[in-house]
């Protein structure tokens, strides 16, 4: 059966029922700042982005309402940011799956590098159990860190009305372990004080359109591949 939606929030718990061997696509994004350029919302917006495009592949899965504050610890002090810290998220994490006894499998779209690992430590967790839960990252070879040519390019194909792009500047563009150290210890802050981490300035809609269409490819085969 074909469903208008496949968002959880505006289904039915019949329409839910209805669905053979349903599986839960939870969103994981976050709520902090990306450069002076990208909403705070950015990588809520991805993860709900390629969830929905999973839903019109694949009839079994369902979207869950996001999980849109997480663990950004390493944004603070920029205005804006909301974390509920490492701990808080695993938590969260854990206990929404366990809830989900109705699904058959559970795959946590992640769309933000600072829950690596709240989400490891959950999947473990909830794997010892003997749930049916995997976790996926988008993975884009060469690209750059935070708010930089890859995310904006992809918020301008997925919503470029949330984008300035006359604020889009350069941030800092040395490779991630270079400054990973100083990352860890002093956030993001200390690293850029623009809080970008690459250049955003030549991002297009043509190039997050085909960046889209390889993540939904990468996590269609993952979800294919993990959830028979």
């Amino acid at each position: 059966m074909k469903f208008a939606t496949r968002r959880l929030r505006e289904l039915t718990s019949a329409k839910v029922s209805s669905i053979e061997r349903p599986i839960l696509a939870i969103p994981v994004g976050s709520c902090e700042q990306h450069g002076p350029h990208l909403p705070l919302g950015t990588d809520t917006i991805i993860a709900e982005a390629l969830c929905d495009a999973l839903a019109s592949l694949n009839a079994r899965i369902v979207v869950s309402p996001s999980l849109t504050i997480t663990s950004s610890g390493e944004h603070a002090g920029f205005p804006g940011t909301l974390s509920i810290g490492g701990p808080a998220t695993s938590s969260t994490i854990i206990e929404l799956v366990r809830s989900a006894d109705w699904a058959t499998g559970v795959v946590l779209v992640n769309g933000h590098g600072g829950n690596a690992s709240p989400v490891s430590d959950a999947v473990a967790i909830l794997r010892a159990e003997s749930r049916v839960v995997t976790d996926w990252w988008p993975r884009i070879d060469g690209g750059d860190a935070h708010a930089g040519h890859i995310e904006t390019s992809l918020m301008l194909h997925l919503a470029a009305d949330l984008v300035d792009m006359e604020r889009a500047e350069v941030g800092n563009t040395q490779p991630l372990r270079e400054i990973a150290d100083s990352l860890r210890s002093g956030g993001l802050r200390a690293v850029s004080s623009n809080g970008v981490l690459g250049d955003p300035r030549h991002a297009s809609r043509e190039v997050g359109e085909k960046l889209m269409a390889d993540l939904v490819s990468q996590l269609n085969h993952h979800v294919a591949l993990h959830h028979p």
